[in-house]
């Protein structure tokens, strides 16, 4: 069995600073990342910025900096964006590092080499901000500018020499490939999407441009430069080190397990990438998934609109556990998503302070108090307590299966509908009640601090700080969480001292209490 695991953000354009939407798609291939982690698979994640293009190098001539300082300083805001959205990704790329240009022009030679690149001319329209070329049925008028329809970003006509590669040559083993792996596009209505434009007939694809310098320069001919997204699509085959195609890297984790990305970024990962790698004889990715948007009222999130939602201020209020809680159980996954205040704080008082905070500390301090602050030694389960634990054994398979179909909202359900039993399992049971009766009390202790652990692994990918604070309470850490224990009833080392922990959650008081 294949226990290698490559998951990919979109590498970020470092134009201007991080977003709400850049810390989702960061935070989501992060759960991803550590699920698979914690089901010992091998992982390597990998994000990154996206410096080359038009858009930057204007950019910082606005700024009045030299365009790869300019590049230095906003690159950095994304990393140490990946500090502290506590990801645990494996590697940073960044385009303008020389391994990765040595990977971009390999991978046009080979292009070049199978007579899939010719020189021509290019005539069309063309976004500076999306750094995309669009067809006359996708530009409309808005307030007297040519826009594209579907980014309203501002478009403009271009004209000059250019290569191009042989986009229409692959639209029929594109459609031929997309039919044999249907689950290589998801959702499915991305895929439709996708199909529905490729049936409507391809172009031969501009990827070089003359009319400005900052990019990486195409082999053999200095007054072009390669055009962003041929350069930029590129960093998940450098980052695995090719064309050293022997190396462990590239060995180990190619094809991609999954490419995770916004939906407006959806054409050109499943349908100019797979070309580009079809034409240069390279495995395709196994999955490419196109998410939805963190709106802004009822808008995408952009700098030209200046309805940006800053994470770090979100977090700075509320902790970066709460938002990441927020963003996978409320964004629907695959779906556009809002930002509610209302919602956030519902959230930590419902779900993390009161179901799953104060079930850790009731079970605690019942045990301190009852148990000689220990483990219960004398056990003897019955019906009610084997129903509630061997669910977690039950369900593992089905839980590992929707998290390779990438079903977040069923693991988030399964979560908070786990807790809603376990505290209603608790006050049913009534342990003060059954202390005439010893062994019944320490096993309905011992079950729930059992639920706890279990409760708190599968957390873990997603509220990793605060279920690491959880698991002091069995002196557990990072190393002793896998997956495979949640099946496990006798898991935690009975006799043993437990600690108490501080509240994990502390209550939002809204206005309206």
């Amino acid at each position: 069995m294949d226990k290698n695991f490559y998951i990919t953000t979109p590498i970020y354009y470092p134009s201007a600073k991080p977003h709400m939407g850049h810390a989702y798609s960061s935070i989501i291939a992060d759960f991803f990342a550590r699920f698979k982690t914690i089901d010992d698979y091998n992982v390597y994640f990998l994000t990154g910025t996206d410096e080359h293009g038009l858009k930057i190098q204007r950019s910082a001539e606005k700024a009045g900096q030299d365009t790869l300082k300019f590049c230095d300083q906003i690159s950095k805001t994304f990393k140490d964006l990946s500090k502290i959205l506590n990801l645990s990704n494996t590697d940073f790329i960044r385009t303008t590092e020389e391994r990765h240009k040595k990977t971009v022009q390999y991978l046009w030679t080979e292009l070049e080499k199978n007579g899939d690149i010719y020189l021509s001319k290019y005539s069309g329209w063309y976004s500076i901000s999306d750094e995309a070329f669009y067809n006359n049925d996708e530009i409309e008028e808005l307030e007297g500018n040519k826009v594209a329809i579907t980014s309203k970003s501002p478009v403009e006509w271009i004209e000059e020499e250019s290569y191009f590669f042989k986009l229409s040559k692959w639209e029929k083993p594109l459609l031929d490939y997309y039919e044999a792996n249907p689950d290589f596009i998801s959702p499915a209505s991305r895929k439709n999407e996708v199909i529905s434009f490729v049936k409507s007939g391809l172009k031969d694809l501009s990827v070089s441009r003359k009319t400005f310098s900052w990019g990486i320069q195409v082999p053999n001919n200095k007054e072009h430069v390669i055009y962003v997204w041929l350069d930029a699509l590129t960093n998940y085959l450098s980052a695995l080190n090719y064309p050293e195609t022997k190396d462990r890297l590239f060995k180990k984790f190619w094809p991609a397990s999954i490419h995770l990305i916004g939906k407006d970024i959806l054409r050109f990962h499943a349908i100019y990438w797979p070309a580009f790698l079809l034409a240069a004889k390279i495995d395709l990715p196994k999955k490419i998934y196109g998410h939805g948007w963190i709106l802004s009222g009822e808008e995408k999130m952009s700098k030209s609109r200046g309805n940006i939602l800053d994470p770090l201020e979100i977090i700075e209020k509320y902790g970066l556990d709460p938002l990441r809680y927020y963003l996978i159980k409320e964004v629907s996954f695959g779906n556009d998503g809002n930002i509610s205040q209302e919602r956030l704080e519902d959230c930590i008082n419902s779900d993390l302070a009161n179901n799953y905070g104060n079930l850790c500390q009731r079970v605690t301090a019942f045990a301190s108090k009852n148990c000689n602050g220990r483990i219960p030694s004398s056990v003897k389960f019955q019906t009610d307590d084997l129903k509630i634990l061997n669910k977690y054994k039950d369900n593992l398979g089905n839980i590992r299966s929707k998290i390779d179909q990438q079903d977040i909202n069923f693991y988030i359900e399964y979560i908070v509908n786990s807790l809603f039993e376990a505290n209603k399992y608790f006050n049913d049971q009534e342990p003060w009640k059954k202390k005439d009766d010893l062994i019944r009390l320490n096993t309905i202790v011992y079950t729930t601090l059992e639920i706890v652990r279990k409760i708190s692994f599968l957390l873990y990918p997603i509220i990793p700080e605060s279920s690491l604070k959880a698991l002091q309470i069995f002196n557990l850490s990072k190393k002793d969480i896998k997956l495979e224990s949640i099946a496990n009833n006798e898991f935690l080392v009975k006799d043993k001292m437990i600690n108490t922990i501080d509240i994990l959650f502390k209550k939002i008081e809204k206005k309206n209490d």
